[in-house]
């Protein structure tokens, strides 16, 4: 985990995943590293090319929305170091789904019909599309595992205004059908993904990545419908195959069960398997990065001195 030092820094926060450096009081550096996480735990080793992929589908998906509603980027200064505009977040997850999969599904298959007061309708498999894009909020928790809660529950407990929160639906929609529209030029299936939003002001922007496979579950839609028709399991671009292996090996970071181990192999294809959902999601071929410590100072601090918000 690294400790760097930038013009104007305030602070410093090590999520799961990224590295947050404030600068002054109106911006961010945030760099993507090439930790990864499951259930909450942060794997034992790094996956190569993570931090790059995951910045720079963010980058792309952010600049391809930029017309539904404004967000927080400013500049990529290096592979996987993103600037932007500091804002107060809402503590709020807006997981918007279009297919019943993972946490719906399980919840769906114990009998329930409604999620996060979103209503789930009878009749449905395993990766079936919802009539419509349901969106099934979750809060943003300091520590610990987020928790399911609904609209009601979040303008009661003043998570939002319900103006904010008309606003934060409305966004959450619209990026979603673009999305969809993304992916589904490039053969894809946007099935679920989370959006997190803040404010400046009165403003409300988009922040954090967009559309990337620690955010987003997307299935191949060549042969969906033959494979929903014969009950086979779909083919998922995502890192949901990360959680099927650690569940396989009885890992879901419950208290006392250990990370299974993480061989050089394994390892190689987690990377693969990101470099792929780049390549497929953005369309380019992946040109792989490595930048030492001092390149990533240098190229911050020349950003840095060129904004002015």
């Amino acid at each position: 985990m690294h400790n760097f030092q930038f013009p104007g820094q305030k602070s410093i926060y090590h999520g799961k995943v990224r590295d947050v450096y404030s600068i002054h009081d109106d911006l961010l550096v945030m760099i993507a590293s090439n930790r990864i996480s499951a259930f909450d735990v942060i794997l034992p080793k790094p996956i190569p090319y993570k931090g790059q992929v995951l910045n720079q589908i963010a980058a792309i998906m952010l600049d391809a929305t930029k017309d539904i509603c404004p967000n927080w980027l400013i500049s990529t200064p290096a592979p996987n170091v993103s600037i932007g505009k500091k804002c107060t977040p809402f503590k709020i997850e807006m997981v918007v789904r279009g297919n019943l999969v993972g946490h719906a599904w399980r919840t769906y298959q114990t009998g329930k019909r409604e999620l996060c007061g979103a209503i789930m309708p009878d009749g449905l498999k395993e990766n079936d599309f919802f009539p419509t894009p349901i969106i099934t909020p979750s809060t943003k928790a300091d520590a610990g595992h987020d928790e399911d809660i609904s609209p009601n529950e979040i303008l009661a407990t003043g998570l939002a205004s319900a103006s904010d929160w008309a606003i934060l639906e409305k966004y959450a929609l619209g990026l979603f059908e673009r999305g969809n529209q993304i992916a589904a030029d490039k053969g894809l299936i946007l099935a679920d993904t989370k959006y997190e939003f803040g404010k400046i002001g009165d403003t409300i922007y988009l922040m954090d990545e967009v559309h990337t496979p620690d955010s987003s579950r997307y299935f191949y839609a060549d042969g969906f419908e033959a494979r929903q028709a014969s009950g086979e399991k779909q083919k998922q671009l995502s890192k949901e195959f990360v959680r099927e292996w650690l569940i396989a090996n009885n890992f879901m970071g419950k208290e006392g069960q250990t990370v299974p181990e993480m061989t050089d192999e394994w390892i190689d294809t987690i990377s693969k398997r990101y470099i792929e959902l780049f390549e497929k999601v953005s369309g380019k071929t992946f040109v792989p990065e490595t930048i030492d410590d001092e390149s990533i100072v240098q190229k911050v601090t020349e950003s840095l001195a060129l904004i002015t918000v």
